[in-house]
């Protein structure tokens, strides 16, 4: 169960509650005073090699929000930085975004959620995500070809996939056959040139959420 603490309405750390114990998560507001009734929630790579919510990739998602006026939350998955718990190959850190999304639709009943993730976070996101019903999905380079999707569902959502076509980590022949065989198929853009994490290409990245996200959006209040 999660914290029963309201949403907060300024940029600051937050400890929610998971099913390993306490979650270490930032909401963050965009800058301007126009706001849309919509929260961003973005999960991380893989812990094991370095993955935290810090993740240039997993911020720079963030901030593609923020610009378009929705608030968002990154958090770090069981046993990454101030989170309890260990890691659980996916299975649990699936309890901690669920918990995530729990917390977030009890605080902001009226809010549209986006789900975003990169890479292991992808993977999270995608196989929790028939169940959690967001409004938008968004994923960063997914682990296709390394990690189990056998009980994939589809989304039943607008779902953006960006694959780096110079991706040194994930197969991009891989992820191209995967989702064509989606029914129906996700917006697949293929980012040429750019390597797992974007090296250099951030600002692009967040420009390219923002075109397929912003008429999926709201008004602004």
């Amino acid at each position: 169960m999660t914290s029963a603490a309201a949403f907060p309405q300024t940029t600051g750390p937050l400890q929610l509650q998971g099913a390993a114990g306490a979650i270490e998560a930032v909401v963050e507001w965009p800058a301007g005073e126009l706001k849309r009734d919509v929260v961003g929630v973005v999960c991380h790579p893989h812990p094991l090699h370095g993955g935290t919510m810090a993740n240039k990739v997993v911020t720079s998602a963030a901030q593609a929000l923020r610009e378009l006026g929705c608030a968002t939350l990154r958090f770090n998955f069981r046993g990454v930085g101030g989170s309890a718990g260990e890691h659980d190959d996916g299975i649990g850190e699936g309890a901690d975004l669920v918990a995530i999304c729990d917390w977030v639709r009890a605080t902001r009943p009226t809010a549209r959620l986006v789900l975003a993730g990169f890479s292991f976070g992808a993977y999270v996101s995608m196989m929790r995500a028939a169940d959690l019903r967001p409004d938008l999905l968004i994923s960063l380079a997914p682990a296709v070809g390394f990690r189990d999707f056998s009980g994939f569902r589809e989304p039943g959502c607008p779902w953006l996939v960006i694959q780096p076509e110079a991706d040194e980590v994930v197969d991009p022949a891989a992820v191209h056959a995967w989702m064509a065989d989606r029914h129906p198929p996700p917006t697949l853009l293929r980012f040429d040139g750019a390597s797992h994490f974007f090296h250099g290409r951030l600002l692009a990245l967040r420009e390219a959420i923002a075109q397929f996200v912003e008429p999926r959006l709201p008004p602004l209040a």
